[in-house]
């Protein structure tokens, strides 16, 4: 049996592994700058165990999910623009949304120092998802940001003590009417107990504030932050800026982390990243309070793993499914059963 699931680092633009009737690739962004954090292994475990859900199907047509990992930001990785299906997931990251501005977030120690080099060829990327119909884009957090950037509807203001600092923890977002309205998110408010208010789990440092009210066609405001149960804060945190046929985003972004599993799950990831010595017992404990708020919140987590889900989760799996779908049926079979 093959194997459903193969992680490739490359470390150089010509370690990028070209396409292959042996591979359904899924491309990460990662904006991480070889810093420190649990997004990045968060994603990968999402891709591994939709991938092996799928290995059914997978094994049939003699091919594995190969997850291709770009360090974008230290390393200048990008892949080339998407010439038919391809689904692409932007991580989280540290720092500054615009390279040149960049200082190191109050909350580590040390500065960023960064070329910009690779702005222009990922907002070209970016164009280029948007161009193509087949193409999926899914981001979180830094991702979130730049596309805001690249799409010119909102900048990028730093939380400031008056703003309370950074926004850490379990946060509320609150969906808009239009989101209301939505065919996808639409299904997301039905679930959640007051029909527009949804649990998140924060780490924004950064606030999105729109640049204008009315935003441009085609790119939809999705939820706010909720400063409380009776106001909408100026915050844009989850925004749809292409949407598929059927009505489910295709380049979509939050500005929260829903990549990041239930609290069992993330005790053994952080459990795990200190054993091998890849972060440090600061960072460790740092993080290992936000394990103790997940599990001291429990009321919440039905609807903060269904938010995370609509958000990210299942949009990635029904991507993935699709390229799967696409594959076989080159191939002239379906695969509605196996999947």
């Amino acid at each position: 049996m093959t194997a459903p699931f193969t992680l490739v680092r490359p470390q150089s633009q010509a370690e990028i592994p070209a396409t292959s009737p042996d591979f359904v690739d899924v491309v990460v962004l990662d904006m991480n700058h070889a810093w420190q954090n649990a997004g990045h292994d968060s994603i990968v475990g999402l891709v591994r165990r939709v991938a092996n859900d799928f290995a059914p199907a997978l094994d049939a047509m003699g091919a594995s999910v190969r997850l291709v990992s770009l360090d974008v930001r230290d390393r200048q990785l990008l892949p080339p623009a998407p010439a038919g299906e391809a689904l692409f997931i932007g991580t989280g990251g540290p720092g500054h949304l615009d390279p040149r501005l960049n200082r190191r977030d109050a909350v580590d120690e040390g500065e960023i120092f960064e070329s910009h080099d690779w702005e222009g060829p990922l907002f070209a990327l970016y164009d280029a998802i948007e161009e193509n119909e087949r193409a999926m884009f899914y981001g979180v957090c830094h991702s979130f940001g730049l596309l805001c950037r690249w799409s010119g509807v909102a900048n990028p203001v730093r939380r400031d003590a008056e703003k309370g600092g950074p926004s850490i923890g379990i946060v509320e977002n609150v969906l808009t009417p239009q989101a209301l309205q939505h065919p996808w998110f639409a299904r997301l408010a039905a679930h959640l107990p007051d029909g527009k208010h949804l649990p998140v789990v924060d780490s924004r440092h950064y606030d999105l504030i729109p640049r204008r009210k009315k935003f441009p066609k085609g790119i939809v405001p999705i939820a706010y932050e909720a400063p409380s149960r009776d106001s909408q804060g100026e915050a844009l945190t989850m925004c749809e800026f292409a949407r598929k046929s059927n009505g489910t985003p295709r380049m979509f972004a939050v500005n929260h982390h829903p990549e990041i599993p239930d609290a069992t799950e993330l005790a053994a990831l952080l459990e795990r990243k200190l054993a091998d010595n890849e972060v440090s017992q600061e960072w460790y404990d740092s993080r290992a309070a936000l394990v103790a708020k997940l599990q001291s919140d429990d009321h919440s987590e039905p609807a903060r793993l269904l938010a995370a889900g609509y958000s990210f989760a299942f949009l990635v799996r029904d991507g993935l499914k699709e390229l799967i779908e696409s594959r076989r049926q080159r191939r002239g079979h379906s695969v509605s059963e196996a999947l």
